[in-house]
C-alpha cells in the first residue's frame, strides 16, 4: 500500500513548490559528418529557483560541456541561462537568468539536512524522462554515505533516497514535509540507468555553503593544510 500518497502534506508540497522547479536543457558543439561543428541537442535535468533574481541551484553534470543553457518555467516560458559558477567536487552549480520584471518567481528555501532522520518522508520534484514537475515520495535510506561520482570524485556525506529518481531528475530539490529544500537529487545506483529504489541527494549543508561561495566568489573556498618545512 502507498498510503503516503494520500498523505495531505504531499499535496500541499506540491503546490508549494513546483512552481520553483524548472527544466533544465542545454546544447552542446558536436562534429557532423563533414567534420563541421554543429550545434547538437546535449542533456537536460532540473534545477530550482532561489532567489527572485533569477539565480538556480542545479548539478554540474547538467550543464556539462553546455554551448547553451536553456531554463523553462512552470508558465511554459524559457530563457537562457548563464553560469555563475560550477563546483565539481560536489557537483553544485548555479545558473543565473532574466525574468521579467513585472515577473515575481516562486523560489524554494534551503531546510536544515543535519537534522534528518533514516525513516523521515521526502518528496522529490523533477522533470525525469522530459515529463515536467514530476513528484514522486519515499524515505531517508540512509545517511552519510561517500558516493563516487562520473567524474571519479567522491562526494561525502550523502543522502540515501528510495524516492524514485530517474534520467531528469539530476539537480531537482529532495523537500521535507514542509516544503524545505534538504538535498539536491543527483545521481542513482542502478544497472539499467532508471531508478531502482537506490537515489542519492547531495545534502543541503553542503549545497548552501556551496552556493554562498559561488554567489559571493564564483568558486568554492576551501581551506588548505600547509605541512611545516
Amino acid at each position: 500500500r502507498n498510503d503516503h500518497n494520500k498523505d495531505p502534506c504531499c499535496f500541499f508540497v506540491y503546490e508549494k513548490c513546483n512552481e520553483a522547479v524548472v527544466n533544465i536543457t542545454t546544447q552542446v558543439m558536436g562534429i557532423n559528418w563533414f567534420l563541421e561543428p554543429v550545434v547538437q541537442d546535449g542533456g537536460s535535468g532540473s534545477g530550482s529557483i532561489i532567489d527572485e533574481r533569477g539565480y538556480v541551484v542545479t548539478n554540474v553534470h547538467v550543464i556539462s560541456k553546455a554551448n547553451k543553457i536553456n531554463i523553462s518555467l512552470a508558465d511554459g516560458t524559457s530563457y537562457p541561462g548563464t553560469v555563475i559558477g560550477k563546483d565539481i567536487e560536489s557537483d553544485i552549480a548555479v545558473l543565473k537568468f532574466d525574468p521579467p520584471e513585472n515577473v515575481k518567481l516562486k523560489t524554494i528555501n534551503f531546510g536544515d539536512s543535519s537534522t534528518l532522520k533514516v525513516g523521515q518522508k521526502v518528496i522529490a520534484i523533477g522533470n525525469p524522462f522530459a515529463l515536467e514537475r514530476t513528484m514522486t515520495t519515499g524515505i531517508v535510506s540512509g545517511l552519510g554515505r561517500p558516493i563516487q561520482n562520473s567524474n571519479n570524485t567522491i562526494i561525502r556525506d550523502m543522502i540515501q533516497t528510495d524516492t524514485a529518481i530517474n534520467p531528469g531528475n539530476s539537480g531537482g530539490p529532495l523537500l521535507d514535509t514542509s516544503g524545505k529544500m534538504i538535498g539536491i537529487n543527483t545521481m542513482i545506483y542502478s544497472s539499467s540507468g532508471n531508478s531502482a529504489g537506490v537515489g542519492f541527494a547531495v545534502p543541503a549543508a553542503t549545497a548552501q555553503r556551496v552556493v554562498n561561495d559561488l554567489l559571493r566568489y564564483g568558486s568554492v573556498q576551501r581551506g588548505i593544510i600547509q605541512a611545516e618545512l
